[in-house]
């Protein structure tokens, strides 16, 4: 018992010490809700973090019913045999700007100013045997003015009596959004409902971005097992997780710009990108009966050559219907 503690606190030691192209995940095991009907909501800001620059804010309106097996996509995505699914919707708005906000002029050398709103459909899969999990999603929109990244920043800034942003007039252009996402997780080790350990890949594909993430997931308290059937085994559940990723990285359009609107005042090189980054996100969820909370905070390696590492927190509300 005593070298199972050890290794508890030295899985917890290296999750912490190590550092995905994704800002908003809405599939990890670690928020599953034993239910297929329930709503999420999500809101990232790095004003958590005491900063205002990089990925400055993102939040998701995240709906699962089984009135979503019929959506016409749902062909595309991945299927599991002898397994659980959910299907469901989630409105998705994303927004970056450079480190400071108070210039009009380009910022060469900095993030450009960038945003995107998209529907995202997908589907998570669980297979009770194997304990994997598999989620895939297609997600539609468009990234540039059209996405209101400036009026959604100003609305905030004017209401909280911050200063008013600069510079979006120079932010990446109107383009499409299109990007499949699959993500494959697997139990490696389980110790009753107080620790877990799993394994996690993602691949993306898309024209907001295309890269690969691998990783590992820690869990540390009273929690049900994601990868059963069985609902609400311990009503309460309270725990922390960690989940370092390495990202290995294609093609981002918040620093490139879009693929089809070559249009844009400033980009990032393509020479400047860093193919490697690292991220470490972690937190605390906490599940009764039907209510789902969470508070998490996210570490990001720097995403191109002038660049700096960043951190942002968020939370999740959600409740079973």
């Amino acid at each position: 018992m005593k070298k199972f503690f050890i290794f508890i606190q030295a899985t917890f030691l290296v999750c912490t010490l190590h550092l995905s192209a994704q800002k908003i995940d809405n599939a990890a095991s670690f928020r599953d809700v034993k239910s297929d009907h329930y709503f999420r909501f999500h809101y990232d800001n790095d004003y958590f973090t005491g900063t205002d620059q990089f990925y400055t804010q993102g939040y998701a309106f995240e709906l699962t019913s089984p009135a979503f097996k019929k959506n016409p996509v749902n062909f595309l995505f991945v299927k599991l045999k002898n397994s659980s699914e959910k299907n469901g919707l989630s409105l998705e708005h994303i927004g970056f700007t450079p480190t400071t906000i108070k210039s009009n002029e380009i910022l060469y050398g900095n993030r450009p100013f960038a945003a995107s709103i998209f529907l995202k459909s997908f589907k998570i899969e669980s297979d009770t045997i194997n304990n994997i999990r598999i989620a895939s999603s297609l997600s539609l929109g468009i990234i540039g003015p059209g996405a209101f990244g400036y009026e959604m920043q100003k609305g905030i800034h004017e209401w909280i009596g911050d200063e008013i942003p600069m510079g979006w007039q120079h932010q990446i252009r109107n383009d499409v959004v299109i990007n499949y996402e699959v993500s494959h997780e697997k139990q490696l080790f389980r110790w009753k409902d107080y620790f877990a350990l799993n394994l996690n890949i993602t691949a993306r594909l898309g024209t907001l971005n295309t890269n690969a993430s691998v990783g590992m997931t820690a869990t540390l308290g009273l929690i049900n097992s994601p990868f059963t059937s069985v609902y609400d085994k311990n009503k309460f559940q309270i725990y922390l997780y960690s989940q370092p990723l390495a990202n290995f990285i294609g093609y981002d359009a918040s620093l490139q710009g879009g693929l089809f609107n070559r249009s844009c005042r400033y980009t990032i090189p393509d020479s400047h990108i860093e193919r490697i980054t690292l991220q470490n996100n972690f937190g605390i969820v906490m599940q009764w009966k039907s209510l789902f909370l969470e508070y998490n905070r996210i570490f990001l390696t720097r995403e191109f050559e002038t660049s700096k590492s960043h951190k942002w927190g968020g939370f999740r509300v959600g409740f079973k219907l």
